[in-house]
């Protein structure tokens, strides 16, 4: 991520505000880690994340303990993801490739969690439907940003809505592990994020076809 993004073409996430992620934010930086490998530390939490949903379907007897784990990665994924930006912007730790660093690895993560998450509710197509949309949303906000009318950040299911909405369902799954419910719940979990995606999807489009009609009349 570049030092150089205006404030609008940043993601607007309250946590941004706590000081205590401003300070680890610092630290990161001063021990030598820069913005990128942040970046790819995201990667490795949804990696991490996607292998505990693999464990919540192979081994019933930790079948809690693995969702709980499932939850706690994404959001260190999240966190790996707001640390990135802060690292660059504001600990000026820009860097000549952050901005591919900025978008890559979100999509990996996005896609890595989202399909084991689908396999492991029993609904693998639901995973990968819910992991093409939240591209396709991406996708929109580029493209946006690509002519010049920034980024748009809308919901009701942007990043930080995905994994907020993924990391309740997967623990409520884990409260419901012992029963049969728990697959249903982590299905309808992701059901609950398409719906969002598609809404923020048609929202977004509908945001970026209303600035070209604009412009076409100045």
């Amino acid at each position: 991520m570049t030092s150089d993004m205006h404030a609008e073409n940043r993601r607007p996430i309250k946590a941004r505000q706590q000081v205590w992620v401003h300070r680890l934010a610092h630290v990161l930086v001063g021990v030598g880690m820069s913005p990128n490998q942040m970046s790819a530390v995201s990667i490795v939490a949804a990696v991490l994340g996607a292998a505990a949903y693999g464990g919540a379907a192979t081994l019933p007897p930790a079948r809690a303990a693995c969702l709980v784990a499932a939850a706690v990665f994404i959001q260190l994924r999240f966190l790996a993801n707001l640390l990135d930006g802060l690292m660059a912007v504001e600990e000026s730790g820009k860097t000549p490739t952050g901005v591919l660093y900025n978008e890559f690895p979100d999509r990996i993560a996005d896609t890595v969690l989202l399909a084991a998450a689908g396999y492991t509710s029993g609904w693998p197509n639901l995973g990968w439907l819910t992991a093409v949309l939240a591209i396709a949303t991406a996708y929109v906000r580029a493209f946006g940003g690509s002519l010049g009318y920034g980024q748009d950040f809308s919901g009701p299911m942007a990043k930080q809505h995905r994994m907020f909405t993924l990391t309740v369902g997967t623990l409520a799954a884990a409260f419901a592990a012992a029963f049969a419910a728990w697959q249903t719940i982590l299905a309808a979990t992701l059901g609950a994020i398409v719906l969002g995606c598609a809404a923020t999807l048609v929202r977004r489009t509908q945001h970026l076809a209303r600035r070209l009609r604009e412009s076409s009349h100045d």
